[in-house]
This record gives C-alpha cells, structure tokens and sequence, in this order.
C-alpha cells in the first residue's frame, strides 16, 4: 500500500480517469476528497472508496473560482486531516475549428483546464509547504504537446498547464513538494468507442504500440508520481500515449 494514510485531493473524481484514479488510490492506503462539479457522481465514487475501507468526502466545487477552491481545500484539511496528494483532472472541452471558434468557446476552457488547476495549485501548496511534504500531478494531454485540429483552446489550456507544472515544481521543491504532469494519448473511453469503426483503425495506426491507451495505463503512471517511489521527480512531463509522440 505505497499511499497508506496519506490524504488525496482529486478534481474530476466523480467520472472517467478521475474516478478511476481515486480508486486506485484507495486501494493503494490513501483517503480521499473527491471533487467534482457533478455532485451525484462524486458522492457516488466516495460511497466505492469508502467500500475499499478508507475515508472519503465528496464536494461539489467549481475549480474555476477561487473562494471555492479555498473553501475546499480547509474543508479537506479540517475533515481528513491532511492534504499529500492533489490531482489537477477538472477539465472540459469546447472544440471547434480555430476561425469558428467563439470567445465563450475560449474562455469556459481556460477558465477550467487551466485557471481551475492555478486555483487548486495556489491553495493547496499552502498547506503543503507547511507540511513541507506534497505530491502534485496535473492531468496534461498529448495536444498539449503536438497540438490538434480543432482543440486550440483545449492544447492552448494544456500546454499551459505543462508551463505551470514546470514553474511550481521550480519554485516548491525547496518545500518538499514535488509537481509533475501526465500526458495522456488517446484513451479508451466512451468517446472514442462511438467513433467509426475505420476511424478507430485509422486512429490505432498511428499509435507505435497499436492500442489505445487505458484509463488503467493513465491511474499506473499517476500512482507512480504520487508515491515516494518518484521523490527525486518533479517538473517532469510522463508521456502515457503507447509513442504516439515522442
């Protein structure tokens, strides 16, 4: 259990690879907040962590403003005790070609995928730095690395999340905080299994391991840098997208 008592904070727990790992970690010894702006599905997850045994809360947080981020984090401190771990996974898309993409389109992203991730950044290393101890991982993306048609605000909002990881870890590791990002390829999940069948294959083609990735493969690397096992790792970029990108 390389997470025993240790007290995890993960954005976008409620579905998908949040939920996925917020499990993992239960399983591996953490407690967990998990947050989502979908309150049904957060309390839904927290109900599977706390059948693994573990401590759990759910909180409906909107990550793009501030006082609730701030809010969050004191409610996490005060009911679980601690805050190690925090998981930036809050993130939504807009996608739409560049010309035709709209201010809104721009802005509900960024407001999310990236300001979100400042706030919960800002708050937590608060508490962290006093701890002198923290493991930080943002959920980056593959676009946010070689770009993608159509999702300029969600590269744009990824590849500034990369910047940020970079610009924490720099300025934190003094506090024994780490921060690294993972940036996944193309995963398994609903959406994509509603693709065509031939764009799938034209898809999988591209990808060297000739898969698509897990949300298993993603929770794998985020366990990683959340132990102690990746102490001597921070700033760094984890690539999990079967060499799609290198």
């Amino acid at each position: 259990m390389v997470l025993k008592d240790k007290v995890a904070l993960i954005t976008g727990g409620g579905q998908g690879i949040g939920k996925d790992i917020a499990l993992r970690f239960a399983r591996e010894g953490a407690d967990v907040a998990v947050v989502d702006i979908n309150l049904e599905a957060a309390e839904e997850c927290a109900a599977e962590v706390k059948a693994l045994g573990r401590k759990a809360i759910a909180l409906k947080v909107d990550v793009s403003n501030s006082s609730e981020v701030d809010a969050m984090v004191k409610q996490v401190t005060e009911e679980l005790g601690a805050l190690d771990i925090l998981v930036n996974n809050a993130g939504i898309t807009r996608d739409k070609l560049l010309l035709r993409m709209e201010d809104a389109d721009w802005d509900a992203v960024m407001s999310v995928n990236l300001k979100g991730s400042f706030n919960c950044l800002r708050a937590a290393v608060k508490v962290m730095s006093k701890a002198r101890y923290g493991r930080i991982i943002n959920i980056a993306s593959i676009v946010g690395l070689m770009g993608n048609a159509g999702q300029a605000n969600y590269s744009a909002s990824k590849a500034g999340l990369i910047g940020l990881t970079k610009t924490t870890a720099r300025e934190f590791a003094s506090r024994g905080v780490t921060c690294n990002a993972v940036a996944p390829g193309f995963i398994d999940t609903a959406m994509t299994q509603a693709m065509p069948e031939k764009a799938q294959e034209a898809l999988t083609a591209q990808i060297p391991l000739k898969r698509l990735g897990t949300s298993k493969d993603v929770s794998d690397g985020v366990l990683f840098l959340a132990s102690d096992a990746s102490s001597y790792i921070t700033g760094h970029v984890l690539s999990i997208n079967g060499g799609m990108y290198m």
